[in-house]
C-alpha cells in the first residue's frame, strides 16, 4: 500500500526534483477516491494535472469525476470542522478544488458542453461556492474567476450572475462542419463539406450544382441500414443531432428513379479530366490544406482517448477525430478515381505528375494527413499495377516520388515520418492514424492499474501524446488571431510622424 502523507508530499514538492526524475512509486500512487484528489489537489501546479485532466476517462467516466469533486473525501462541499486549523485546510481544500475545475473547464473548451453530468455539477458548484462566500469572504476572488470563466465559456453562460439572461447564439452541433457523401452511383459518392443544420433542399442545390443538372430533376433518398428507402423532403435534416446522417443518402433522377451515373459518357469524362488537369497544384494542396485545419484546428486532445478506449458509446466525443480520418480515406480514394477514369494514358500520366507535385506542397504546407493519403492512393495496388503509364513518367518525378515515398515508410516505427515532422515548424497537421496507434500501444503494452492502483506514469505517455495535438494547432490558432484582428493606424500624418521617428531627416 502506497498511501501519500502530507510531509513526504510537501517535501516532495517544495525540493528540486525533475519531472524525469520523479519517483515511479509516486507515479503509480493514484487512488480512485480519496488519494486521486489528494494527489491532484496538491501537485496542481505540475503537469501532471494536464495528465489527468487529458488522460482521467482511461480509468473514470466524466461522471464518476463530478461526482469525486462533491461528495467524496477531501472535496469542496465538506462541512464538518473541529477547530481554526480545520477551519483552514478546508479553506484551502475550497480554492484548491475551484483551481482544479477552473483547469478543467478550461481545457475542454466546450468539449463537454453537452454532457449532463457536467451541467449537474458546474451548476451545483457554482451555487456552493456563493453560499460559501459569507462563511469564507476569501474566495470572492475565485468566485469572480469562476464568474469569467462562466461568462466566457459557451458551456456556462446560463451560469452566470444574470443567470439565464444570456440568449445562445445556437448549438454547437448547427454551427460545427461535417462532411456528407451523396452517392451517385451505388458505388461512388460526392464528398461535399456541409454543415450540421443541413436541410435536403441545400444539399440537393449544391449536388445539382457540381453534376451541372437541373435541381428540379433530382430527388434526395436516404437508405436506411435495414434497407428502407425514405425520401427527404425539402426542409427535412440531413443529419441527427449526433452528426450521423440519417442514412446512405442517394441523388436519383425525379423520372427514372434511378441511381445518376455520371461516369458512362466519355466526352464527359474528358472534360472531368481537362479539368483536373488545368487547375494549378499549389491552389489544389492549399485547397486541401484549408480543408483539413478546419477539421483538425477543432480537434480536441480527448477525442484521441475516447476514439481509442471507447469508454463512452457518445459518438459526440469523437465527431472531429472521426472527420479528419474520413477525410485522408477520402483523398486517398480521389487520388485513385481520378487516374483509374483517366482513359488517356498521355493524361493519366500528366495526372500522376501532378499528383506527385500535390503531395509535395502539401508536404512544404507541413500538412502530413493530405501528404499520406495522397502517396497511398498512388501506391495502391490499382495504380501501380498501371506499368505503361508509370513507364513514361519522367525521371525527375519517379526521384521526387521516391523521396516522398520514403517518408511513409513504416519500418522502424515510422521513423523517416518521426524525424521529418519533429523537424517541421508548427502549426503543422500530423497524420493521425499514428497517433492512434501510439496511444494503442501505450495502452497494451502497460497495466492500466497496479495493485488497484492508477498507473499513472501510463496516463503520462499518453497525455505526451495527446499534447502534441496542442502543439501543432497552437501556433495556427495564434496566427488565425492575429490575421482576424489586424492592428492598423488610420491617420497618414501619424505614419508619417513615426516614419520620422525611425529615420529623422538629415
Amino acid at each position: 500500500q502506497c498511501e501519500i502523507k502530507g510531509e513526504n508530499l510537501q517535501l516532495w514538492v517544495g525540493g528540486t526534483l525533475t519531472e524525469a526524475s520523479r519517483p515511479r512509486w509516486i507515479c503509480n500512487a493514484l487512488r480512485l477516491g480519496r488519494t486521486v484528489l489528494l494527489f491532484l489537489f496538491t501537485l496542481h501546479r505540475y503537469i501532471l494535472v494536464d495528465d489527468f485532466l487529458l488522460t482521467y476517462p482511461v480509468f473514470m467516466s466524466t461522471g464518476d469525476l463530478c461526482q469525486a469533486l462533491l461528495n467524496r473525501k477531501p472535496t469542496y462541499c465538506t462541512k464538518r470542522y473541529r477547530g481554526k486549523e480545520d477551519r483552514k485546510e478546508a479553506l484551502e481544500r475550497k480554492r484548491k478544488v475551484l483551481h482544479l475545475v477552473s483547469q478543467w473547464m478550461s481545457l475542454c473548451r466546450g468539449f463537454l458542453r453537452e454532457d449532463e453530468h457536467v451541467k449537474l455539477f458546474t451548476k451545483t458548484l457554482y451555487r456552493y461556492v456563493l453560499d460559501d462566500l459569507y462563511e469564507h469572504p476569501f474566495l470572492e476572488k475565485d468566485v469572480r474567476e469562476l464568474q469569467k470563466l462562466y461568462q466566457l465559456h459557451p458551456l456556462f453562460h446560463q451560469l452566470s450572475l444574470k443567470e439565464n439572461s444570456l440568449q445562445s447564439r445556437g448549438t454547437q452541433g448547427e454551427t460545427k462542419a461535417a462532411l456528407c457523401h451523396v452517392y451517385v452511383t451505388m458505388d461512388s459518392f460526392l464528398s461535399m463539406r456541409a454543415h450540421a443544420g443541413m436541410v435536403a433542399e441545400e444539399l440537393l442545390q449544391a449536388v445539382a450544382e457540381r453534376m451541372e443538372v437541373p435541381l428540379e430533376k433530382l430527388v434526395l433518398l436516404a437508405v436506411t441500414y435495414n434497407g428502407g428507402r425514405h425520401l427527404l423532403q425539402p426542409q427535412d435534416r440531413v443529419f441527427s443531432d449526433s452528426l450521423r446522417p440519417v442514412g446512405r443518402l442517394h441523388v436519383c433522377r425525379k423520372d427514372l428513379g434511378e441511381v445518376l451515373n455520371p461516369f458512362t459518357d466519355n466526352s464527359e469524362l474528358q472534360q472531368r479530366t481537362a479539368r483536373m488537369l488545368s487547375i494549378n497544384t499549389w491552389d489544389v494542396a492549399v485547397a486541401l490544406t484549408d480543408f483539413d485545419w478546419t477539421i483538425f484546428e477543432s480537434i480536441h486532445e480527448q477525442e484521441l482517448v475516447y476514439f481509442t478506449f471507447s469508454r463512452h458509446s457518445s459518438s459526440s466525443h469523437t465527431v472531429a477525430l472521426e472527420l479528419l480520418l474520413q477525410r485522408c480515406n477520402e483523398v486517398q480514394l480521389w487520388v485513385m478515381t481520378e487516374v483509374l477514369l483517366c482513359s488517356a494514358l498521355c493524361k493519366r500520366v500528366q495526372l500522376i505528375k501532378k499528383f506527385i507535385k500535390i503531395a509535395a506542397h502539401c508536404k512544404a504546407q507541413r500538412n502530413l494527413n493530405c501528404f499520406f493519403a495522397i502517396i497511398m492512393g498512388l501506391n495502391t495496388a490499382a495504380v501501380s499495377r498501371l506499368g505503361q503509364t508509370w513507364e513514361k513518367i519522367p525521371g525527375k518525378f519517379k526521384r521526387l516520388f521516391a523521396e516522398l515515398e520514403t517518408i511513409t515508410d513504416p519500418s522502424l516505427n515510422h521513423k523517416a515520418y518521426r524525424d521529418s515532422f519533429k523537424k517541421m515548424k508548427a502549426p503543422k497537421i500530423p497524420f493521425p492514424p499514428l497517433l492512434l496507434k501510439d496511444i494503442t500501444f501505450i495502452h497494451e503494452g502497460n497495466k492500466t492499474f497496479h495493485d488497484n492502483m492508477v498507473n499513472f506514469e501510463k496516463l503520462h505517455m499518453i497525455a505526451d501524446t495527446l499534447r502534441l495535438i496542442r502543439q501543432c494547432q497552437k501556433d495556427h490558432m495564434e496566427v488565425r488571431a492575429y490575421i482576424d484582428y489586424l492592428h492598423i493606424i488610420d491617420n497618414q500624418q501619424t505614419l508619417f510622424e513615426l516614419s520620422h521617428g525611425l529615420e529623422p531627416r538629415a
